[in-house]
């Protein structure tokens, strides 16, 4: 039970990073505010960091990990792109941003909860991703 449910919250915390990073790399080159863009960057180098070292663990158990669920990402690509074409102010990239932090914390938390046999080593990375998130939606409020 314990590698079972270590497995599955890796391969969460995994198609969790690449959907913040996907998100992140796709408003960058409309970031206006050079503060408001090293926090992207910022928060996109720690998740490279985060991913690596699952990557690690994930290779220890034979699993090559897990892309994002295709309609979230694609929902998350729409809802961008269309408050992109109507407004590309700092303003409405850190309202998306703030939201897609928002729903990481909360997937990564229910699956904290969900997979609790799962290795301290895994579920402290979790906690970590969580900190991460919450940091860049507490970072960028000033430019809501």
């Amino acid at each position: 039970m314990i590698e079972s449910d270590t497995i599955k919250l890796l391969r969460e915390c995994d198609a969790g990073i690449k959907m913040g990073v996907a998100s992140i790399d796709e408003v960058l080159d409309y970031v206006h505010d050079e503060a408001f863009r090293k926090y992207l960057v910022d928060c996109r180098d720690e998740h490279d960091k985060q991913k690596e070292e699952i990557q690690i663990l994930l290779e220890k158990y034979h699993d090559d990990g897990k892309e994002p669920n295709l309609m979230a990402k694609s929902m998350s690509w729409m809802k961008t792109n269309v408050k992109l074409v109507m407004d590309e102010s700092d303003e409405t990239i850190a309202d998306l941003m703030t939201d897609g932090c928002n729903m990481g914390v909360k997937s990564l938390n229910k699956y904290l909860n969900q997979y609790k046999a799962a290795d301290e080593k895994s579920k402290d990375i979790t906690k970590r991703l969580i900190n991460i998130e919450e940091k860049l939606a507490a970072d960028i409020r000033c430019f809501l």
